[in-house]
């Protein structure tokens, strides 16, 4: 199975996004610093702190969010020069090649310690921190997205 692929700016900024907040550390934190905004707008209701400290504790659980929603997508996608170039992906049975107009590159089924599905992408991850986004508009149709999907489950042991 063979796909060709671009990366559009919005559906990568998403699977970024889906990327950061699938993350067992951020996502605890996320939980700990919701626990604490609630817990701050109690203590606010109840008198027991000023609004001074309840303002403070506001702008910090917003600024948290907006680094997870658009700073942190945001620097990845610039920084990286992978999202620039149009791609070929080649799905075989003992491996997959990546291609674009540099070169190529293989790796057996064996490299890939996971992998994630979001709406618009196949999330390929190498380790905790090193994945490859796999479009599903390279895809001709549902069908082939099916058949890819199954391709992956198959050959990607957890």
């Amino acid at each position: 199975m063979t796909i060709h692929f671009e990366y559009s700016k919005p559906q990568v900024i998403q699977a970024l996004r889906y990327h950061f907040i699938t993350r067992p550390e951020i996502r605890i934190m996320l939980i700990l610093v919701n626990v604490f905004a609630a817990a701050s707008i109690l203590l606010y209701a109840l008198g027991k702190v000023t609004a001074v400290a309840f303002l403070v504790s506001s702008f910090l659980w917003v600024m948290l969010m907006v680094s997870f929603w658009f700073i942190m997508p945001g620097l990845v996608y610039r920084r990286s020069e992978t999202f620039q170039h149009a791609f070929s992906m080649r799905f075989e049975k003992d491996d997959f090649t990546l291609a674009h107009e540099r070169g190529e590159r293989s790796w057996p089924w064996s490299s890939l310690a996971e992998f994630k599905e979001s709406p618009n992408f196949f999330h390929l991850y190498f380790d905790t921190r090193s994945f490859f986004l796999v479009p599903k508009s390279g895809c001709k149709d549902s069908d082939e997205i099916q058949e890819l999907r199954h391709l992956l489950r198959d050959n990607i042991k957890k």
